[in-house]
């Protein structure tokens, strides 16, 4: 049985008119009409007895109508009580991120984040390579770059730039670049993106674009470990801003060749269907976003 019809039929008892009920409900009196007879077959008996001029309820019809009417406030407190539940901030976020990135900046952000909302929980997998949603449990994924499949649902935190960095005893002993040129010169740190690795760098100034591939004795698919390198004076390495902007501010790298531009590389967070979108996940984005936006900004402000 249709909860629209019962709906029809309902109002048409506190009106007494078919005509009115379908107007308050805004519909034609012949839909009207055909779902209450819809109900009245269903039940088999009729529910109001009809003449020329009036309409009222039967004797099955006034022992009805009260069950109906409890029946519909029953079901609107469950979706009610179902709507109130999908915004509660609970259950179990299950996030896979960036290990260099989960491990030095996201934490506290997450424990700030299950601090504010007692009733959520966390499964953290730090990875830097794409785990696959189904295969590995997780339900959402920060990562550098838009989604490649088509088929995921993402939200752009925010565009992220990349700075060429190195330990202020690093370049006072194998002296600060000028150009893109005096790279050649420097020892380059390395990360390895699936197997390869990452040591052409692109440079642009004045519109004109430059590819840099750096010699270097160090390489890692751990970016944590690059950044105790650069920071220990070992090299020079590309960095997120995002990852650097603490060290910035400390004094420990510096930020060199700013006259020249580095690509950016976007990050989102990403679920493999829209349905995985709740409200922990929204609550989440939001912070990522604030928090992510005011270390760009610092990394601009002393790079």
């Amino acid at each position: 049985m249709n909860t629209q019809d019962l709906i029809v039929v309902m109002k048409t008892a506190q009106l007494g008119n078919i005509s009115a009920a379908a107007a308050q409900l805004d519909m034609q009196v012949a839909t009207a009409s055909a779902a209450i007879k819809r109900v009245e077959k269903h039940l088999g008996f009729q529910l109001f007895v009809r003449s020329t001029r009036s309409l009222r309820l039967s004797k099955q019809g006034e022992t009805y109508l009260p069950i109906c009417e409890q029946a519909l406030a029953l079901l609107d407190s469950g979706k009610k009580q179902v709507l109130d539940n999908d915004n509660e901030i609970d259950g179990e976020l299950r996030l896979t991120a960036p290990s260099d990135f989960g491990r030095n900046i996201l934490l506290p952000w997450l424990d700030e984040l299950l601090d504010e909302y007692p009733k959520l929980a966390l499964k953290l997998i730090l990875n830097d390579h794409n785990l696959d949603f189904y295969r590995d449990g997780v339900d959402i994924a920060l990562r550098y770059g838009a989604p490649e499949d088509s088929s995921f649902y993402g939200f752009k935190i925010c565009d992220v730039p990349l700075l060429l960095c190195a330990s202020t005893e690093y370049l006072e002993k194998q002296g600060t670049p000028k150009s893109h040129e005096d790279l050649s010169e420097h020892q380059g740190l390395f990360f390895l993106i699936r197997g390869s690795k990452f040591d052409t760098w692109k440079l642009t100034k004045n519109e004109q674009t430059y590819k840099v591939v750096l010699k270097g004795r160090r390489t890692s698919n751990d970016a944590d470990v690059v950044k105790r390198w650069c920071a220990q004076g070992a090299g020079i390495s590309l960095r997120s801003a995002i990852d650097v902007a603490d060290q910035l501010e400390q004094g420990v790298v510096q930020s060199i060749l700013n006259d020249y531009r580095v690509e950016c590389k976007p990050l989102w967070l990403i679920c493999p269907s829209k349905q995985m979108i709740n409200p922990s996940v929204r609550v989440l984005r939001d912070k990522l976003r604030v928090y992510c936006q005011a270390l760009v900004e610092k990394a601009e402000r002393y790079k």
